[in-house]
């Protein structure tokens, strides 16, 4: 090699070097990323703030309330029979189950239990709605990985659902049905041999969407693993529902205290999962709707005979007092503690609405993954921003 050669060499290892210092000496900035608010027609107007290094989540934070409209306080210009017109708007894709919480709170203060019948028929009305719910979820968690199929297979069987809602209830998305006391109507005739046809087509959603989603590869390495949610956090962080249960907390309200509804009279199981994950999460859910077939089913069967109405005073007075009841909704416990002074509405109602409580998780869960994670992690735990901002 010539001297020129030499030289030459010599530079250019000399610069390669001068670029390598630099390269470890400069420190880039981080960068805050705004995912959303988004629209209404979404999940909802919630916003995370996430502070990125680079690809991956330093912190994220949650920012709701664009669209509170203060359930809460307009219970209090209501009676007691107009707020289920409120409250079925909390999770409008489950919105009967809404219902049920405040009228056994009205009952309770009141010493009312519904007749047998009516029993009945509101667990059944809750599990359709359950049903109606978690379903439409299966099919966007979908979309929301790329996968568009699933969510066309969820608004078809979704439907059978809400026909029977509808059939039963005069209302497809708000029935404002539950009243103290009962319900305001018997079933149709011809209810309970198409709901029987409706739950087979059911459990047939729930084994396509098992196989043309939870079998994927592409699914799975998008949702396990990801977003672990260990079972000591998930009870530190308030969670409930199938996100509690995904983390291997044997814990349902609907078997674990007593209420006059009818899930104690017929057979069903627990769903959890080990792993805490999104995969978990989706997939308990899964395995829920498959359930609330069979207790409908079984409901259907043994549904006993007489009035679905006590008898209760033509206008509601709740005498003084105060009372919480919480149920297992569809997107976990929801509650309502009622304060009545005697009069025909309620003087204050707190509501405690499963998605508030189940988004609490999300600075500690976000921190760490990276940015197609968030997305992913998000879905799996299911919200609805109107059970947020209530």
């Amino acid at each position: 090699m010539t001297m020129l050669g030499d030289r030459q060499q010599l530079a250019y290892i000399a610069s390669q070097a001068a670029d390598a210092r630099v390269n470890v000496e400069l420190e880039t900035e981080g960068m805050t990323l705004n995912i959303g608010p988004q629209h209404p027609a979404t999940h909802g107007t919630l916003r995370i703030i996430a502070r990125l290094d680079g690809e991956q989540v330093v912190w994220a934070e949650p920012s709701a309330g664009y669209m509170h409209r203060g359930y809460e306080k307009l219970t209090e210009v209501r009676t007691y029979p107009q707020v289920t017109a409120l409250v079925n708007r909390i999770d409008w894709l489950g919105s009967f189950a809404n219902e049920v919480p405040f009228i056994l709170g009205a009952e309770k203060l009141m010493g009312v239990e519904a007749p047998a019948r009516a029993q009945h028929i509101r667990t059944i009305l809750f599990e359709l709605s359950r049903i109606a719910n978690v379903s439409l979820f299966l099919g966007d968690l979908g979309v929301q990985l790329g996968a568009v199929t699933p969510v066309f297979f969820a608004f078809r069987d979704r439907e059978y659902v809400l026909n029977l809602i509808e059939g039963a209830t005069g209302g497809r998305f708000h029935p404002n049905f539950d009243r103290i006391g009962g319900l305001k109507d018997d079933l149709p005739a011809g209810f309970i041999e198409e709901t029987h046809s409706v739950m087979k087509k059911l459990r047939n959603f729930c084994d396509e969407i098992e196989n043309l989603l939870f079998g994927n590869e592409i699914f799975q390495s998008r949702t396990r693993g990801i977003g672990v949610i260990p079972k000591d956090i998930a009870l530190q962080y308030g969670l409930s529902g199938a996100n509690l249960r995904a983390s291997g907390v044997d814990w349902d309200l609907r078997r674990d205290q007593d209420l006059p509804m009818a899930w104690n009279k017929v057979d069903w199981n627990v769903i959890t999962h080990p792993d805490g994950d999104s995969f978990a999460r989706c997939w308990v859910r899964l395995q829920e709707v498959r359930e609330s077939t069979k207790i409908v089913d079984q409901l259907l069967d043994t549904l006993p005979a007489g009035p679905v109405m006590a008898k209760v005073p033509k206008i509601i007075k709740v005498p003084e007092g105060e009372a919480f009841v919480s149920t297992e909704n569809p997107l976990g416990e929801m509650g309502y503690y009622v304060v009545s002074q005697g009069d025909q509405g309620p003087f204050r109602v707190k509501i405690r609405s499963a998605s508030f409580n189940n988004i609490s998780i999300v600075p500690w869960v976000l921190k760490g993954v990276y940015v197609p994670d968030i997305i992913t992690i998000l879905a799996s735990l299911y919200f609805i921003l109107g059970d947020i901002d209530r």
